[in-house]
C-alpha cells in the first residue's frame, strides 16, 4: 500500500499529473494495522486490501474535508460518512479524498478551489463532475473503486467521459450521513469503479439502513454480486423517444446503437417507449436543486465551523467569510434564494416540485411495461478544458439525460458503451425504484457483450 501512495503521489506530481486528489493518505501514517475495527474483526468482508478514493464532500477522520471549497478549507470533521465506514468495515483502504466541483455544483470539475481536473483519456479535457476527481482516478488505473456524489448526474456523467462504471443508487438505498450537503432531496452516495461487478459489491457495503439518517430505508440488502451473473436473457428494455432527438452528438448516437446491438444478440428485447415530460427536467431540476443549496449553504458562515474571516462586527464578518465561496456556488445561492424569496414561491418552486412529480409518473408508467431504460448517459463526448466555463446554460445542458433520475429517486448506471472521436460513450440505464439487481443484471450483460472492445487509458 506504501507503494501505491507513492505511485500516485509521483504520477499527480509530474507533467501529466491529472489533479485528481486534493489530499493523500501519508504512507509513514497508513501502517498496516490502521484497520477499523469492523475490518479487524471481520464484520463484513469483501473488499479486504482493495484501496478506495473518497470525494472530498464526504466526511473522513483521517483526512480533511473540504468540498473543494475555500469555504471549508483544511476542515477536519468530528465524524466519519456512514459509506466510508462501511467500506472501511469491509476492509478497504482510504487513499485519499478526491477533487471535484465546489460543494458538488458543476459538470466539468474545473469548479473547484484547488484547480481542475484533467481527464486520463485525453488530458486536454474535463473528466466530467462533480465527482471528476473520483472518476478520473479509477480511469487512470490508480485505484479500482472511489466513492462519488450524484445529485443530478455527478457519478454517472464523468464515468461516462472517463470509460469507467457510474452507479446512482435509489434515493435512501444509501445512508447519506456524512455527505456535505447539497440539494438534500436529490443527493445519493454512490461508487465509481473500473468493472460493474465491482460497483455492486461496493453497493452491498454501502447500502442498508442507518438509524443516523432519517431518509435512508430499512429495505433488506439484497445479493447485488449475485445478479451480474444472470445475462441479459428475457430483459425488456426501453428506448425513450425524447432521450435520442435533437442535442445528441451523432457519433454518440452511433456508439450507442452499436452497443444496443450487441445486448440484443445477449437476448435483450427493446421497444420504443415514451416519457412525456422529459423536456420539464432541466428547468425543474435548476429551481429545486439551486433552492435546496442555498438554504443547505448557509450554515457556512464561519462561526459555527470552518476559516474565518475577521472582521469589526458580526455581519462583516459573516460577508467576508462568504466571499470566499467560488462563482458557480454563489451563482446557484442567489438563484435558490430567488426562487424561495416571498412571492416568488408558488411561481418557481411550488411549480417545479408538481413538474417533479409528473416526471416520476412516466417513469411509473413506463415501468409497466418494461424492465430497464436505455439512454445515453451525456449528449456529447468529454469537451475541451475551458470550453464551457463562460456559459452556464451550456454546461447544465451536459447533464440533460441524467438529471431526471435523481428528481425521480430511481436508480441508475453509466456503463462504457464504445467510443465516439477517440473519446469514451457512456450508456445509461435506469431500473424501477429499489431494483438495483435489475439495473446491475442490464449493466453486467452490456459490459459482457462489449468485453474487450474497451481500451485502457
Amino acid at each position: 500500500m506504501r507503494a501505491l501512495l507513492e505511485r500516485i503521489a509521483a504520477a499527480e506530481a509530474g507533467p501529466d499529473g491529472l489533479n485528481a486528489f486534493i489530499s493523500l493518505e501519508d504512507p509513514d501514517r497508513w501502517a498496516e494495522s490502521d484497520l477499523s475495527p469492523g475490518a479487524a474483526e471481520g464484520a463484513l468482508g469483501g473488499l479486504e486490501g482493495v484501496p478506495v478514493a473518497v470525494k472530498d464532500n464526504l466526511t473522513t477522520l483521517a483526512l480533511p474535508t473540504t468540498c473543494a471549497s475555500r469555504v471549508l478549507e483544511g476542515f477536519r470533521a468530528p465524524y466519519e460518512a456512514t459509506a466510508v465506514r462501511r467500506l472501511r468495515d469491509a476492509g478497504a483502504r482510504v487513499v485519499g479524498k478526491t477533487n471535484m466541483d465546489e460543494f458538488a455544483m458543476g459538470a466539468s470539475t474545473e469548479n473547484s478551489a484547488f484547480g481542475p481536473t484533467r481527464n486520463p483519456r485525453a488530458l486536454g479535457r474535463v473528466p466530467g463532475g462533480s465527482s471528476g476527481g473520483s472518476a478520473a482516478a479509477v480511469a487512470a488505473g490508480y485505484v479500482p473503486l472511489a466513492l462519488g456524489s450524484d445529485t443530478g448526474g455527478s457519478v454517472r456523467q464523468p464515468a461516462a467521459f472517463c470509460g469507467v462504471v457510474g452507479l446512482k443508487p435509489t434515493y435512501g438505498r444509501v445512508s447519506r450521513y456524512g455527505l456535505v450537503a447539497f440539494a438534500s432531496s436529490l443527493d445519493q452516495v454512490g461508487p465509481i469503479a473500473d468493472t460493474v461487478e465491482r460497483a455492486a459489491r461496493c453497493l452491498e457495503v454501502i447500502a442498508g439502513a442507518d438509524p443516523r439518517d432519517a431518509t435512508c430505508s430499512r429495505r433488506p440488502v439484497p445479493r447485488y454480486t449475485e445478479a451480474v451473473r444472470r445475462g441479459a436473457k428475457g430483459l425488456v428494455v426501453g428506448v425513450p423517444e425524447e432521450y435520442f432527438g435533437e442535442g445528441l452528438d451523432g457519433a454518440v448516437g452511433e456508439g450507442l446503437e452499436e452497443a444496443r446491438g450487441a445486448l440484443e444478440d445477449a437476448g435483450a428485447t427493446f421497444r420504443s417507449v415514451r416519457l412525456r415530460h422529459t423536456e420539464l427536467a432541466i428547468p425543474t431540476y435548476y429551481v429545486l436543486a439551486p433552492a435546496e443549496a442555498s438554504s443547505n449553504l448557509a450554515r457556512f458562515d464561519g462561526v459555527r465551523y470552518g476559516p474565518r474571516e475577521e472582521a469589526g462586527d458580526l455581519h462583516s464578518m459573516v460577508e467576508r467569510t462568504r466571499s470566499r465561496f467560488g462563482a458557480e456556488v454563489k451563482r446557484r445561492i442567489v438563484l435558490g434564494t430567488y426562487v424561495l424569496s416571498a412571492g416568488y414561491y408558488d411561481a418557481y418552486y411550488a411549480r417545479a416540485q408538481r413538474a417533479r412529480a409528473v416526471i416520476a409518473r412516466d417513469f411509473e408508467e413506463v415501468f409497466r411495461e418494461v424492465d430497464v431504460l436505455w439512454t445515453p448517459t451525456t449528449p456529447t463526448p468529454a469537451f475541451e478544458l475551458g470550453a464551457r466555463t463562460d456559459d452556464p446554460l451550456a454546461m447544465y445542458l451536459s447533464d440533460v439525460y441524467t438529471v431526471t433520475a435523481n428528481l425521480a429517486g430511481i436508480p441508475a448506471i453509466s456503463v462504457p458503451a464504445g467510443e465516439a472521436q477517440g473519446l469514451p460513450v457512456g450508456a445509461q440505464i435506469l431500473a424501477p425504484w429499489w431494483e438495483e439487481e435489475t439495473l446491475l443484471q442490464a449493466a453486467a450483460a452490456l459490459e459482457a457483450a462489449l468485453a474487450g472492445e474497451r481500451d485502457a487509458p
